[in-house]
């Protein structure tokens, strides 16, 4: 009886720790910038989150082994062994390549940490949910008040502050620039807010306007409010100028609306809205391309700089990556590209592209294993998709799996963090067996205390 009551208050605490988690990370690169401006240390800094979720991986594992919690079903069994997998692939991969001095011991630590923690945190939150329903409840409090945080911010950085406000915060060339710009154009400066820069901060946006969207469908009382932030994020995300993240909010947007109407004229009529936006997009390139301001916003090219093209880059990074995997489809280890990579002795191999990243360093066999996880994961949500919170991850999925093709987005912190802990929570109940406890054999105890025999 003790040690289940000191694994409810544990439970109690590793919930509470999950949520600062997701409430703070949101911040966690300006904070750490700011932090180690001060103190120095800036690596030391930026590592409080694998200190927590190595905590929370603890915690879970005793709560675990205590309430005897078990998978579900099949499916649950499913995922839990690629993930076995996937982790052994990383492992097998990762002790060959610094054997062979491909990678060095930091380069392999960080993309371990990079790859493997999406699912660390997936199952933590399950685990804990399963135990709990705080994180459910207050899913929606929990990404929207620091999320409002950020767009506020961004806000401000584009219409008030200087460009390089953040410059007094400790940001420059060794932690992280104070600003962006298209073309390195001072007239095209891209809104970062509080992330480690414009493309991050677009990607996390993804999932604010799912939630949003799925929110001011749902939720009625909350529809004011919700109508004054949905439009203040659109327009932070537009000056991101963050062309995968504009095209993964559409499709999230879209997503949730479609299956969160139950009226069938209003899905045609949004499926012809979504029609004629597409039609106006492309007559909008056709006719515009020449013009220099839409060449900046949308292109990303300027015919009359000497600047490279950030589109020419991303095709020559993709096929170089495409080459390794063609001539390494075993995969050359863990931190190895992406990321992680820059920490190497040799220069970084950077794809641009998540999947591609994964093929790189664990071969075709760990990036099939990522990507037969996600559909898995993906078809959880779908089938709770009355859920908003499901609905509104599924959709986000669609949206973040579509910019990881041109970006790294699951190594940032932010995304990272915030989707599988969410994803965690919203696929507890489908792949968790609920612990029953004997409410009755608890009340005779407690009546034989309370009354000993005489």
């Amino acid at each position: 009886m003790a040690s289940t009551m000191s694994s409810s208050k544990l439970t109690n605490v590793l919930v509470y720790l999950s949520a600062a988690l997701v409430a703070l990370v949101p911040f966690h690169a300006f904070l750490t910038v700011w932090l180690a401006s001060n103190f120095g240390h800036y690596t030391a800094f930026r590592l409080w989150i694998e200190v927590v979720i190595d905590l929370l991986f603890l915690g879970v594992l005793y709560v675990v082994w205590e309430r005897k919690i078990r998978l579900s079903n099949k499916q649950a069994r499913w995922l839990w062994w690629l993930g076995v997998g996937y982790v052994t692939v990383h492992v097998l991969l990762g002790i060959i390549a610094l054997s062979q001095h491909t990678v060095n011991l930091a380069a392999l630590g960080d993309g371990l940490v990079l790859n493997l923690r999406l699912l660390a945190i997936f199952w933590i939150a399950a685990a804990l949910t399963s135990q709990s329903d705080w994180l459910r409840k207050h899913w929606l409090q929990l990404l929207l008040w620091p999320a409002l945080i950020v767009v506020l911010f961004g806000l401000l950085q584009h219409f008030v502050l200087p460009i390089d406000f953040l410059h007094h915060f400790g940001y420059g060339p060794k932690t992280i620039l104070p600003y962006e710009t298209v073309n390195q154009k001072l007239s095209l400066v891209r809104v970062m807010s509080t992330q480690r820069g414009a493309n991050p901060l677009g990607a996390y946006l993804v999932v604010v306007i799912a939630m949003l969207v799925a929110a001011w469908i749902r939720f009625k009382k909350w529809r004011v409010v919700l109508s004054i932030f949905l439009p203040a994020t659109l327009i932070v995300l537009f000056f991101t100028y963050s062309r995968s993240a504009w095209l993964g909010s559409i499709l999230a947007a879209a997503v949730v609306a479609w299956l969160s109407m139950n009226n069938e004229k209003v899905k045609q009529g949004l499926t012809i809205l979504i029609g004629m936006i597409l039609i106006a997009g492309g007559v909008s390139v056709l006719l515009l391309h020449n013009n220099s301001r839409f060449e900046d916003v949308f292109l990303h090219t300027d015919r009359q700089s000497t600047v490279v093209s950030s589109n020419y880059n991303h095709v020559s990074a993709l096929k170089s990556g495409l080459h390794d995997i063609a001539h390494n489809p075993l995969g050359r280890g863990p931190g190895m590209a992406g990321p992680a990579s820059t920490h190497n002795d040799h220069p970084a191999r950077i794809a641009e592209n998540y999947y591609v990243q994964l093929g790189q360093e664990v071969g075709i066999l760990g990036a099939g294993i990522f990507i037969a996880i996600n559909v898995i994961v993906g078809g959880m949500l779908w089938r709770q998709r009355k859920d908003p919170l499901a609905v509104a991850l599924f959709a986000s999925l669609l949206g973040i799996t579509l910019i990881n093709l041109f970006s790294h987005a699951w190594t940032d912190d932010t995304l990272a963090i915030i989707w599988w802990v969410l994803a965690g929570v919203a696929s507890s109940s489908g792949i968790i067996k609920p612990v029953k406890h004997d409410t009755q054999k608890t009340k005779e105890k407690t009546a034989i205390s309370a009354h000993p025999a005489r």
